[in-house]
Order: C-alpha cells, then sequence, then structure tokens
C-alpha cells in the first residue's frame, strides 16, 4: 500500500485551525463592525462592541486568575451579559456553564459544587435562590459578580463587583491563545433530570463551531437575520444560537421574559425574521389577542422543538404569519441534532396534512452524522413501515464529549457506538423519523401500547383545549388506561362528557382517556410539561377525580 498521501504532508499552521465559534465573532466584528449585534430596550452594540466587550471579559477573567478548563457559572436571563457569556469565558480558555434560572437552591448549589465553579454571574431577581445556594455549597465559594439590569427592579446583590466595573477592568485589546484542540471543553449544561441528581453535559469547541452553522445551513437562514431571544438561552446554550448568530452576522434581540404583547411588539418594531421555542411558547401567541399582531406584514419563521408539537400548534403559528420548522434532539445533542426537512410536494397538502408532515422529527441535520431508530432488544436498525417502534439513537459531531465526572452514564449512554436518546419512535416510509413517545411514557393498556403524543394530539383540536398532557393511570382490568391533564383556554367550560366525545370521534376505544383532571399544567423554564408531576398524581386515580 503506498503512502504517498501521507509522507509529509502533515498538518501544519498553513492548513489546520482547531474549530471554534470564537472565530465567528472575530470575523463578524472585523468584516461587519458597524452592524447591529444586540439589542435589549434601549441598548444597542455593533458587532466591534460585542467583541471588545467579550475581549474585556475574558482578559478580567484570567487577571482574576481564570484559566483553562475552568468554570463560569452563569445565572441570568435573556440579556446581552449573558450572550457575551458564550464568548468570553471561551476566550480565557474556561468552560460556560449557564443554569437553568427556575431550579431551586439545592439543585443549583449542587451545580456549583459539582461544576467546582469558580465565577458566577447572577442576576437581582434570583438574588434569593442564589443566596441559599451558596449557603448549601460544600466546596470554595465563586467569584460573584451581579449584573444589574436596570429594567428590573428588587432583589438585592450580592457579589463584590458589578458586571460593567468587571468589564472595565479588562483589556480591549486582549489576545485569546490560539485554540490547539477543538476537542476542548466550551460549555457545560446540566440535564434537568427528574430522578437523582442532573448530569453534566460537556460540549467541545468543535461541536459547538459546527452546530453553529448547522442552523444556518438546516434552517437555511439569511445573512444578518434578526433573532428574538423566545427560547431560553440557557437551554443547551440556546440550541447554539449565540454562536450561529456571530456566525450569521445577524443581529440578537434580547427578551427578559416572553409576554406574547411584547413578542409581537419586538416584531413588529424590530422586524424580527426568526424565532425559536418550545410549543408553548406558539400556543401562547396563537391565543394572544388579536390585535397584538396587526401591522405585522412580514412572514416570521419559528423552529419548534421540545415535546412534539402538536399539529394543532403548527396549524395555528402558520394562521399568525409564523412558519414552523420542527427540530428534534437532546441537551446531549447541543439542541437540534435532526430536522423535518420540509419536501416541495407538501406544499400541495391541505394545511391538516401539512402539519402532520411537518411535526415529525424528521432526518439528521446536515452536520450530523447519522440517526437511526433500533431495537430495544436486538438494537438492530427497525424496518421503515411507520409502525415498527424503537428507540432513537444519533452519532456524529454534534454529540456531547459525555457526561462530567460520570463515567458510567457515559459508557452507558453510548453503549453499541450510538447516543441512546430514551425516545421512542417509528421510521415512516419515506424515511423521517416519528417519535410515538418516551419509553417511560407509552401506556400499557391490556397488553396494548398507547402512545400518550397520540392522544394529547387529539386533545390539543378540541376548540377549548390550551394545553394537555396525557400519561398512565392505575386500572384493575387494564393493568393502566390513559389519564388526562387538560388546561383550558380562558373562559372555556368543556364537561368531560364533551372531550370523551371528541376523543371518540378521533381515537380507537381503548385509548380514550377514562379521566380528565382540569388545571394549570406543571411547566419547566423551557415551557416542557412536567409529566414526572402529573405521574406521581395519576397514581391515584381517585385523590384526584
Amino acid at each position: 500500500m503506498s503512502d504517498a498521501f501521507s509522507t509529509g504532508l502533515d498538518r501544519n499552521d498553513a492548513n489546520f485551525a482547531a474549530l471554534t465559534p470564537i472565530s465567528f465573532l472575530n470575523r463578524a466584528a472585523f468584516v461587519f463592525p458597524q452592524k447591529p449585534s444586540v439589542v435589549y430596550g434601549d441598548r444597542r452594540f455593533t458587532w466591534k462592541e460585542t467583541a471588545e466587550r467579550c475581549r474585556r471579559f475574558a482578559s478580567a477573567l484570567r487577571k482574576r486568575g481564570v484559566g483553562k478548563n475552568d468554570t463560569v457559572s452563569v445565572m441570568l436571563p435573556n440579556v446581552p451579559a449573558l450572550f457575551e457569556s458564550h464568548f468570553g469565558p471561551a476566550m480565557a480558555g474556561a468552560v460556560v456553564n449557564t443554569l437553568n434560572t427556575r431550579l431551586d437552591a439545592e439543585a443549583i448549589a449542587f451545580m456549583l459544587d459539582h461544576a467546582e465553579a469558580k465565577v458566577l454571574l447572577t442576576d437581582r431577581e434570583f438574588s434569593k435562590i442564589i443566596g441559599k445556594a451558596l449557603t448549601l455549597m460544600t466546596g470554595p465559594k465563586p467569584l460573584i459578580i451581579d449584573v444589574d439590569d436596570s429594567t428590573f427592579s428588587g432583589g438585592e446583590f450580592l457579589g463584590s463587583i458589578e458586571y460593567e466595573a468587571f468589564l472595565a477592568e479588562g483589556d480591549p485589546n486582549f489576545k485569546p491563545e490560539k485554540l490547539t484542540d477543538e476537542w476542548d471543553a466550551i460549555s457545560l449544561n446540566y440535564t434537568s433530570g427528574t430522578t437523582g441528581n442532573p448530569k453534566g453535559v460537556v460540549y467541545h469547541h468543535r461541536g459547538a463551531y459546527l452546530n453553529g452553522i448547522n442552523n444556518i445551513v438546516s434552517w437555511g437562514m439569511p445573512p444578518h437575520a434578526v433573532y428574538l431571544w423566545t427560547l431560553p438561552m440557557f437551554h443547551c446554550n440556546g440550541w447554539c444560537f449565540p454562536w450561529t448568530m456571530a456566525a450569521n452576522a445577524g443581529v440578537n434581540v434580547c427578551l427578559r421574559r416572553v409576554d406574547p404583547k411584547m413578542v409581537f411588539d419586538l416584531i413588529r418594531n424590530e422586524k424580527v425574521t426568526h424565532m425559536c421555542g418550545a410549543p408553548i411558547v406558539y400556543g401562547m401567541l396563537i391565543n394572544d389577542d388579536p390585535k397584538n399582531h396587526v401591522g405585522i406584514d412580514h412572514k416570521v419563521e419559528g423552529l419548534i422543538a421540545g415535546a412534539a408539537p402538536p399539529a394543532a400548534i403548527i396549524e395555528g403559528a402558520e394562521k399568525i404569519g409564523i412558519g414552523i420548522t420542527h427540530v428534534y434532539g437532546l441537551t446531549e445533542t447541543y439542541g437540534p441534532a435532526s430536522v423535518c426537512a420540509k419536501q416541495a410536494e407538501w406544499d400541495a397538502e391541505d394545511l391538516p396534512r401539512r402539519a402532520e408532515l411537518n411535526g415529525r422529527q424528521g432526518v439528521t441535520t446536515l452536520l450530523q452524522e447519522d440517526i437511526d431508530v433500533v431495537d430495544l432488544v436486538e438494537f438492530k436498525p427497525v424496518p421503515h413501515d411507520g409502525k415498527t417502534m424503537g428507540e432513537i439513537v444519533f452519532r456524529g459531531n454534534i454529540t456531547m464529549k459525555g457526561y462530567l465526572k460520570n463515567l458510567r452514564a457515559t459508557q452507558e449512554c453510548f453503549a453499541g457506538g450510538w447516543f441512546r436518546t430514551g425516545d421512542l419512535a417509528v421510521i415512516e416510509p419515506d424515511g423521517y423519523v416519528k417519535i410515538k413517545d418516551r419509553s417511560k411514557d407509552i401506556i400499557i393498556s391490556g397488553g396494548e401500547n398507547i402512545s400518550s403524543l397520540e392522544v394529547e394530539d387529539v386533545l390539543y383540536r378540541h376548540k377549548d383545549v390550551l394545553a394537555a398532557a396525557v400519561v398512565a393511570t392505575p386500572d384493575e382490568k387494564w393493568g393502566e388506561v390513559p389519564c388526562a391533564f387538560i388546561e383550558l383556554r380562558e373562559g372555556a367550560e368543556p364537561t368531560q362528557e364533551d372531550l370523551l366525545d371528541h376523543c371518540r370521534t378521533h381515537l380507537a376505544r381503548f385509548k380514550v382517556p377514562k379521566l380528565f383532571v382540569f388545571g394549570a399544567l406543571p411547566k419547566t423554564s423551557t415551557g416542557k410539561i412536567q409529566k414526572f408531576v402529573l405521574r406521581e398524581k395519576a397514581k391515584s386515580a381517585e385523590a384526584i377525580k
């Protein structure tokens, strides 16, 4: 075998550069220095200014002794400092850890200890939680930096320095050391585990770079898009969109919290072109007062993920001018790793069928290597028949390094050479993946499998249903049967019989819920319905009747 193609053809500075999203920021600042980068209320920055602020951030961290693989934790809403935290720490060689702002003090204390956080940026809104978390920590306390957002009143400062003063300590001409290994960690995200301690998911520079580009290519984003932060930036690093928007040299329109009227005002005033969110976010917009979106004459593109979106959400979004593209992924896959790639022939279908096609989890995004559905017993690919259920698995560059300080869990999730998601799905004849349920959410009634997602999709089509979640409740005859928790639209008062009739029209008899419970549904900060809470309630059907 000839070695002609390897002899003397080695990597060198001229033909190889480690992939890092820091390069996106550098390019945006050089090529488009005066284009807007970040908008938040009256505050507006250009890409030149944002790059300078991130260099100051990195320099100030270095002066405080923060270096390679040190953790910089962040407890912030979607404000400019959180966007800058996706670059400043990385420039210093550190790892950013964006904390879920809806977690309790015990969970935050665990994460700060587990991550060995050296620095913590925090907002006054979370001072009670952070204050308590700091008292619960068992390890060294981090340096606390307060981010003072003038749009929020209340809370208290906990740190020794405010963020803007901290940036002033840094050098605007700071030059980061050249990254030599793209496998180096860039961020740490904790899973929202329902039992036991959350696991720390580690991303590398290579994956962040690739998914940053992936979002542009797989979504077809034009240059200089105007992106509204309806998605929590702490969640999977905002599905990697902080890095995407630097690559795109677009505009980040920051939003402290999702308020439908404010969302429509920003879409109108800032000419927002793109946004992301869970189904609950789009549901809020669909059900908002129609007067609030008067005067918006341009189409907005929206990515939707989280739970498999009901077709009714996709239909409703289209009716108010938001074109939905469904993506799927997990914290472990940097957020979106598959996309329901639209086919031209779908345009000829009526809206309900189009929504059904667009609601699938689809195929891999361009820069993820592979997705499959495998048999749970033999770990072999299932046939493309739309019926045979198995577990969704991923592999490729857009998959985490592993779980921090948890070798066993890392080995288990990568068993068989794939990342195992725990989501159950089929592959339809056209090769598109369609989730049927989480393995723990399948309802087995009299030996028959019932997909909670299928029942929920039917419930969402009832005119009075704002949100729905279906879980198993014990049954003496069938073992378990579906129990539906329903959040109603304002002013709606359907009877249980109304919903039964609706479900009987669209579902096989054994799939119809035997019990309906009305009330607000518990949700995570990213809009996902907390089914584990509902499963606990449903264990005693008599208690909730």
